[in-house]
């Protein structure tokens, strides 16, 4: 990962009273006033003025990797400890005790010379696509720094965090988790003014053991959460209703509970766009429109209908926000080819997500006629649950429509060509030959 330092280059001796690490000059006098304008942790990546953060991982070592980075052109270096083996070169290094934690320091201490406001979203489904949708809204009327790709881990929200640029009024933060304490110290670097958790879902199972464990996890995102912030809850999930806190008091969005605080009814859609209206503070705004399909966005995109009310802006600026609202990667792109329709809709999923997705094909075969093929990945960190929670997903296929069902796997020993255009990528073509021929 790399990302350029948005708005003013930093000198090593200030990384090191920031991060409170040791500054030391390796290989004989360096410039400790040395800038770097940008981070990075792939040693791929680095070039003069980067700063080359080693971090030590599961799987690999950045340490290993320091000669590479300063061949490369860095002369500037975040680490654990000073390699032995490299004897011949010149540069700059900030030793502290936990290379991430440091990146997170930092991190904070870019953000708070920026004037702006944050949200920040965690969730076990939804998280990007509320993102998105919460982006798409504010700027209607705000300079909206935002969560890019997979930037919304311990390492890439820190990252995302120092591209943010001078004129920025607004971050949008995305924020990961697969054990308990990450969401906190994400949280806690990232100060939000709005927070919100989008559902309790299946996801991480395997290392935190129930529902009850994940929404604890996932509330974490209350401890970094400014004084007088707005903690924004999924109103349908028991969970999170039950949820108490003296310091907030939680703002509820849904669809099913009438005790809502936002909440969306009359909910309809054709073949592109879904309508609905939102009832909150005793009015009912109608006609509510949104180019996306399925429940699942519904709220997505009422979380960010709540956002803009609480960041002040009014009704037709929201809704205008929510017509803007673009997909990122492939998230719920229909494509019509030769007669089959196709929706691409592939991330990190979950069981929660997978109900989604089917529950939209079954909806468009409703309309359309025909019938449904799916091809599905495995989801991932379900632990002891993994094969229930893969057989139920597969159950509720047939029990909303579906004639035809292929595990992922399948892919890898069935070689088909693909007949189409090429400006669809590989994956959508292999998945419409498989579609066209159980059709």
């Amino acid at each position: 990962m790399k990302v350029n330092i948005g708005w003013n280059k930093l000198t090593m001796a200030e990384l090191a009273q920031i991060c409170g690490g040791m500054l030391c000059c390796v290989g004989g006098e360096t410039n400790t006033d040395i800038l770097f304008d940008s981070v990075c942790t792939d040693s791929r990546e680095t070039a003069e003025g980067a700063l080359f953060v080693a971090i030590d991982g599961a799987r690999v070592n950045g340490h290993d990797y320091i000669g590479a980075a300063l061949s490369l052109g860095t002369g500037c270096v975040l680490c654990e400890r000073i390699p032995e083996t490299i004897t011949d070169r010149k540069y700059a290094a900030v030793v502290v005790e936990d290379s991430i934690k440091a990146m997170g320091e930092l991190a904070k201490a870019y953000d708070r010379r920026l004037d702006h406001r944050k949200v920040a979203i965690t969730g076990s489904v939804g998280k990007t696509t509320t993102k998105e949708f919460v982006a798409a809204v504010l700027a209607e009327s705000f300079k909206v720094h935002k969560t890019e790709g997979n930037f919304n881990s311990n390492i890439g929200m820190p990252l995302s965090m120092l591209s943010m640029t001078s004129d920025t009024e607004v971050s949008v933060l995305e924020m990961g988790m697969s054990d308990f304490g990450e969401i906190d110290y994400l949280s806690k670097i990232a100060e939000p003014d709005i927070a919100i958790v989008t559902n309790i879902g299946s996801s991480h199972m395997e290392h935190l053991g129930s529902r009850e464990n994940i929404c604890r996890a996932k509330l974490e995102i209350v401890n970094g959460l400014k004084a007088g912030g707005t903690l924004l809850l999924n109103g349908d999930e028991p969970l999170l209703r039950e949820y108490s806190n003296p310091d907030f008091t939680p703002v509820y969005v849904g669809i099913d509970s009438k005790e809502c605080d936002f909440r969306a009814v009359n909910i309809r859609s054709n073949l592109t766009s879904t309508m609905f209206e939102v009832i909150y503070g005793g009015k009912v705004v109608k006609r509510v429109t949104i180019p996306a399909l399925g429940k699942h966005n519904v709220y997505a995109a009422l979380f960010a209908y709540a956002v803009g009310v609480r960041m002040g802006l009014d009704d037709e600026t929201i809704m205008n926000g929510l017509k803007n609202f673009k997909p990122v990667g492939m998230r719920q792109n229909i494509y019509e080819l030769e007669g089959v329709t196709v929706i691409e809709d592939c991330y990190n999923a979950s069981p929660e997500s997978m109900r989604a997705a089917i529950s939209v094909m079954r909806d468009i075969k409703e309309r359309q006629g025909g019938r449904m093929a799916a091809v599905l990945g495995d989801m991932y960190e379900l632990g002891e649950s993994a094969a229930r929670l893969h057989e139920e997903i597969g159950l509720e296929f047939t029990r909303m429509g579906g004639t035809s069902f292929i595990p992922l796997a399948a892919l890898r020993i069935i070689s088909l060509s693909a007949p189409f255009s090429a400006e669809f990528s590989m994956r959508i073509s292999t998945v419409t030959v498989m579609s066209r021929t159980l059709l």
